[in-house]
């Protein structure tokens, strides 16, 4: 897996946080009224046969457990599996599941001759186990996760920087997908229940598949941390007035949890499970934001790994011949993908050693053909301090925050926060790619691939010798950052919507001013005007918040009560400005009436 998040209060915007597994996010999440979450531990092909998947049902284990359980791959021709899965019994182990469709059999034994035996039967092309840890008893008559109590929010929508950067602002007056377009979450869960997500969620088509095999009971696809939900928001949080607003809100969600409980981990069999999900349930898109557990690269000259290489490559395949696009994030340890040398943290599930690795090594999903591997990038054309790179290796680049520049989004219990890492470019992206599906229903994989190329605006390497490569196309940014408003094939709308995000200091007892010049819009403001502010501030009670009109009449927006001890304003004000004329400047105006605490304006914007 590759990252986790921490929670504060609705209005506060914390320092984000990093850490590697899941492609985890490495920000802290700003919660509504909540105290601190725990963090979350963290990741083109031939068209396969088209019978569906075969898998036993969660509730009728095919053994009992013990104490040495450990899963296998045990991989063959694809078609009828039937004589493999006898061996598999003949041989001291049992079949927890298995895929015809791919030739792929998930077996567990407690034999530890188990996986050198099958590698001798015949028609056995790889064995290899999946983990080097056993497998929990839990994964034979697994918990269901509890349904979060909901907080409703008071926080209204308002254009965030990510999605001001990527256009995805504009291009909603365009286009905000469509309702026929299902993208799956592959991740720790989603809370179907948050109210930014309910509108969207796709119930039907959503499971868990911790252990390996599909548990299609009602829940089963809840979120065991808070990753999977923040990437939901990220991707399609429903445009509902509350809340945050997804780069596709007019897209189908379906969760597909593939972490386990207890540990958050993301195993082999879990991935094949998920794409085999996908791709027989419709999926036009599907976000990765992890790496296959527990090694972080897989080395096809060790036998375990490259059978996970070939079931979760084989899956990937499935999936993508039934007509659904893999976007997985690239990683958060600032590691150069396209040249190889060293893994310190494999095996995560139980004593990592450090080794030494070549580029035959792959981080899975991420780097497996036709999967669009994403950096993150900061605010900014900047690549995200932690992002992984690599020179061909890199497809897109898209908003992941870095610092104090979260990307804000939703989490369990109708709460919402910042996190950063890979984790948070990715559903960026499969956002986008869910806006091409939408404009063009009949694109194939590889067409919403080339096209995510196509749209994307080219960025240039800053001063880093590791950036290398072209404006076009380089070891940081790939294709460049990826493009809402030109997937969906729109021009801007007329300018109605007028944004600011220089940052301006606010001082102790200062009073400062932000403008905005309004240009292109003809007669007076509306009675509805609609003013965004984001600024940052220890202690938001020291400040009065005022709209300036052009002719230097004064709106009162808010005077924070001085008791009020909260961190941050993230609000949207509605303001009667009917008897101004629109065009020319507006001005924020900031007042501090206190001393010790300081802060910011981070961005604020106008709506006409």
């Amino acid at each position: 897996m590759r990252l986790g998040a921490a929670g504060l209060s609705e209005d506060a915007l914390p320092t984000p946080l990093i850490s590697s597994r899941l492609r985890r996010p490495l920000v802290a999440a700003a919660v509504v009224g909540a105290a601190l979450l725990p963090a979350v531990p963290a990741s083109a092909a031939q068209a396969a046969p088209a019978a569906p998947a075969v898998a036993s049902a969660p509730t009728a284990p095919q053994a009992t457990w013990a104490a040495g359980t450990r899963a296998y791959l045990v991989i063959t021709a694809p078609g009828d599996t039937s004589a493999v899965r006898g061996a598999v019994t003949a041989n001291g182990g049992t079949v927890f599941t298995h895929h015809d469709a791919i030739g792929v059999i998930v077996a567990h034994s407690t034999s530890p001759a188990f996986a050198g035996t099958m590698r001798g039967v015949a028609g056995v092309q790889q064995v290899g186990a999946t983990r080097t840890s056993d497998v929990p008893a839990d994964a034979y008559n697994p918990a269901l996760p509890a349904p979060p109590s909901q907080s409703p929010t008071s926080l209204t929508e308002s254009n965030r920087w990510d999605m001001t950067q990527i256009k995805a602002d504009k291009a909603w007056a365009v286009s905000t997908g469509s309702a026929s377009v299902k993208v799956g979450v592959l991740d720790t869960g989603v809370d179907d229940l948050h109210q930014d997500i309910a509108p969207n969620f796709n119930a039907a088509d959503s499971v868990s598949c911790a252990y390996g095999r599909p548990d299609t009971r009602a829940g089963a696809w809840r979120d065991i941390g808070d990753h999977g939900t923040h990437v939901a928001g990220t991707i399609a949080a429903a445009k509902n007035g509350r809340g945050v607003i997804g780069v596709a809100p007019g897209v189908r969600i379906s969760s597909v949890r593939i972490a386990e409980p207890t540990t958050s981990m993301f195993f082999a069999e879990n991935t094949i499970c998920g794409f085999m999900w996908a791709g027989d349930h419709g999926f036009k898109v599907t976000n990765n934001s992890y790496y296959t557990d527990p090694w972080m690269f897989n080395c096809p000259d060790d036998a375990d790994q490259a059978a996970i290489i070939e079931g979760v490559k084989r899956a990937q395949q499935y999936a993508e011949s039934k007509g659904s696009l893999q976007v997985a994030a690239a990683g958060n340890s600032n590691y150069d993908l396209a040249n190889k040398r060293t893994d310190t943290s494999s095996p995560n599930d139980s004593t990592p050693v450090t080794r030494t690795i070549t580029n035959a090594c792959i981080d899975i999903p991420t780097e497996l053909p036709g999967v669009v591997t994403v950096a993150a990038m900061g605010k900014g054309d900047v690549k995200a301090s932690y992002s992984n790179l690599g020179r061909n290796v890199i497809d897109v680049a898209a908003p992941g925050g870095d610092g104090a520049s979260g990307v804000y989004s939703t989490l369990p219990g109708g709460k919402y926060g910042n996190m950063n890492g890979t984790s948070m470019a990715s559903p960026h992206v499969a956002g986008v790619a869910a806006l091409l599906a939408s404009t063009d229903p009949a694109a194939t994989p590889a067409d919403l691939r080339a096209r995510l190329a196509t749209q994307a605006n080219d960025t240039a390497c800053p001063s880093d010798s590791r950036c290398t490569g072209t404006t076009a196309d380089n070891a940081f940014f790939g294709e460049g950052q990826v493009d809402a408003l030109k997937a969906v094939g729109g021009t801007p709308p007329p300018a109605r919507y007028f944004e600011n995000t220089t940052d301006v200091a606010v001082g102790d007892n200062a009073t400062v001013e932000s403008p905005i010049t309004v240009t292109g819009v003809a007669g007076n403001a509306p009675a509805t005007l609609k003013v965004g502010v984001d600024i940052k501030h220890t202690y938001r009670g020291d400040l009065v918040l005022s709209l300036v009109a052009p002719d230097g009449t004064v709106y009162l927006l808010e005077d924070f009560a001085d008791g009020d001890s909260a961190d941050n304003v993230v609000k949207t004000y509605t303001v009667n400005a009917s008897a101004e004329v629109a065009a020319g400047i507006w001005k924020l105006r900031v007042r501090d009436t206190a001393a010790q605490d300081t802060g910011r304006i981070d961005a604020w914007n106008l709506s006409f």
